[in-house]
């Protein structure tokens, strides 16, 4: 069985030279998580038999209704949370990750309650809803129900929360959307009320289309047609996205908690100011050059691709024109992260000498030792070179730092060299793979609908092979949307694993590629594997070992692998969102792909303001020896 596990791999499909190496089956066992729906949380609620106001808000029908004007609402900038046991665990792991993006894009930080007097309880009621703001009740409950566990969802729950209203109720709602009121399913009418201005604040923020709070042209319609209509046309399909925080969105809730700035973020470069972000030219007898185009390089930076010609930089170290072992070095400034794991990304164009190298370093300063380097990664320019590729390196950074690209030329021919841009850190866990698609402007005007195309396979951290397969133009029910499947694939590591696979939860994630990553609104899905769930016919464990449960498949080198079911959605993205955000750039959209282990999430969160010292003290030792029968990491243990 031949696998290659690294880390980033390149495909392009249109060339048959470098196709994905397997072969094309027409259609294999899959489970659609969503059934064919687009879900939205009016939606989610009228199946589901919830009758909130405006859909998802959950209020004391005898109190005045609450405002994000008045400090009394608001939650301390650290919030207290607790998951209930009743949550699913995919749901589990998508609220967790929620808190990261709220880590990374604002000053809220989110940590297990520990006995504060006011918590958010987040559990699995009927449907998705929230209270807005901190209503002092103790356990204020927030449910993540069926069809809920969903990123951009999970943000907006919270978003209420935290005290935001939907954005289409609004004082000014009227000025930029018309309500439809004879499309409005009857009695559903209170749901597209307004809140005047002197109870509610929009904070200074302009009148948000893409807000993560809007609901969508067809919430609470009685058929098919809007009931919100965009008085600028553009807007009507951006509406009711569900993808993540918007920029206004952030806006106002920094505004709302005074943030000056973001819990988990580092650092960001694009190249575009004159002073290159305080970065330095350090050691080396050759240079780093702030460029626009290059000779036999890249054309265009990456930040501004596609948008206007001859604007935009990059940072370009030549190797044409160096004499062997010539060197390079660019430094950040002085970077203060949190201490523990950091995720830092960039995208690397090169097309130098197969023997040119790039160092990628991180030199700490120590009072007592002075300044020292560890070295991360070293990448090569040989191999898939000629276009801008993202990396995605995991650092660990314990104190005052900076990060140094250091180029160095090799001994044969070069073209070109190396050029850098978009540099991103943050103190987050970095995504596990990056899948490049390349021509993805063409294959979305040919691919047919219900033709799959397949990602290279890929290594989880905990040893299992994985796969994702897309519909470009959707599966024949849905040829609006783009399908996306996680599969397990037979690997080198198969005859050591646990089967069925147990309790990881998938990420597949199409990348919003803003050069800022706290202004990105990438796409993600979560999906989780149940090690009980069996196939429709009861005969087969959906997630065995996929040498039992999946088809053979053939790669174009003659080797051959198993590829059990594909478990995903044929709804995750519209193509006219496709287009809405930056998914697709210079003909390229990249997939960031993960597999992790989330068992520890089976263990119930301890019930700290409940229990006595010694109780906490005897559940403590209990879960120790339980995690040293099988580790786990618990999210919320580190913090006991």
């Amino acid at each position: 069985i031949k696998l290659t596990p690294i880390a980033n791999l390149t495909i392009r499909f249109a060339s048959a030279a470098c196709a994905a190496p397997i072969s094309y089956l027409p259609h294999e066992g899959e489970t659609d998580v969503d059934e064919g729906h687009d879900w939205d949380i009016p939606n989610i609620n009228v199946v589901a038999g919830v009758d909130l106001l405006e859909g998802d808000i959950e209020q004391d029908k005898t109190s005045s209704r609450n405002t994000i004007i008045g400090e009394k609402y608001r939650w301390p900038t650290t919030v207290p949370y607790y998951l209930e046991d009743s949550l699913d665990m995919n749901a589990k792991g998508v609220v967790l990750k929620a808190f990261d993006q709220y880590r990374l894009k604002t000053c809220i930080d989110f940590t297990p309650w520990k006995g504060e007097q006011n918590y958010i309880s987040v559990f699995k009621g009927s449907g998705c809803f929230s209270s807005v703001g901190n209503q002092h009740v103790g356990k204020q409950r927030l449910s993540i129900g069926k069809n809920c566990d969903r990123l951009g969802t999970v943000e907006h729950e919270f978003l209420h929360a935290l005290g935001l209203w939907h954005e289409q109720s609004r004082a000014d709602r009227d000025d930029y959307v018309q309500i439809m009121w004879d499309q409005i399913e009857p009695g559903k009418e209170h749901n597209f009320r307004t809140r005047d201005d002197t109870v509610s604040s929009a904070l200074g923020v302009p009148y948000d289309y893409s807000s993560v709070m809007h609901y969508s042209k067809t919430s609470f319609s009685r058929s098919s047609e809007p009931t919100i209509v965009t008085k600028i046309p553009h807007f009507l399909d951006v509406i009711g996205q569900r993808m993540g925080f918007s920029a206004g969105d952030l806006s106002k809730l920094n505004r709302l908690y005074k943030c000056t700035k973001s819990s988990t973020f580092v650092e960001s470069c694009s190249f575009e100011e004159d002073n290159i972000c305080g970065m330095i030219r350090g050691s080396g007898n050759r240079k780093w050059e702030r460029r626009a185009s290059v000779d036999g390089g890249p054309q265009t930076d990456f930040t501004n691709m596609g948008q206007c010609k001859g604007k935009g930089f990059f940072m370009h170290f030549s190797t044409a024109s160096a004499e062997p072992a010539d060197r390079a070095s660019l430094e950040t400034q002085w970077l203060y992260p949190k201490s523990g794991v950091q995720c830092l990304q960039f995208f690397l164009h090169r097309n130098g000498a197969s023997d040119d190298v790039l160092n990628i370093w991180v030199r700490e300063y120590d009072k007592a030792q002075g300044s020292r380097r560890t070295l991360f990664r070293t990448i090569r320019a040989g191999g898939v070179g000629g276009s801008w590729e993202l990396h995605a390196i995991t650092l660990n950074m314990t104190q005052k730092a900076r990060v140094v690209f250091e180029g160095i030329s090799g001994k044969g021919p070069s073209a070109g060299g190396f050029s850098l841009d978009d540099i991103n850190l943050s103190s987050v866990k970095c995504p596990e793979h990056v899948w490049h698609v390349r021509n993805i402007t063409g294959l979305l005007a040919t691919t047919p609908a219900r033709r799959k195309e397949y990602s290279p396979r890929f290594l989880s951290s905990t040893g299992y092979s994985f796969q994702v397969g897309v519909y470009l133009n959707g599966e024949s029910s849905r040829p609006g949307y783009m399908a996306v499947y996680l599969h397990l694939t037979s690997g080198p590591n198969d005859h050591k694993l646990r089967w069925p696979c147990p309790w990881h939860q998938g990420t597949m994630a199409l990348l919003d590629q803003q050069s800022d990553i706290r202004q990105q609104m990438s796409m993600h899905r979560m999906v989780t594997t149940d090690p009980k769930k069996t196939s429709s016919d009861g005969t087969e464990f959906y997630w065995d070992d996929p040498r039992k449960v999946g088809s053979k498949i053939t790669a174009s080198d003659g080797s051959f692998y198993y590829r059990g079911p594909g478990y995903g959605t044929s709804t995750f993205i519209a193509h006219s969102r496709l287009r809405s955000r930056n998914f697709l750039k210079g003909d390229d959209a990249f997939f960031l792909l993960s597999f992790e282990d989330i068992s520890a999430l089976l263990v119930s969160q301890p019930l700290l303001g409940l229990r006595s010292t010694s109780t906490v003290t005897w559940r403590r030792r209990r879960l120790l020896r339980e995690l040293r029968r099988e580790p786990l990491q618990l999210r919320w243990w580190s913090r006991l």
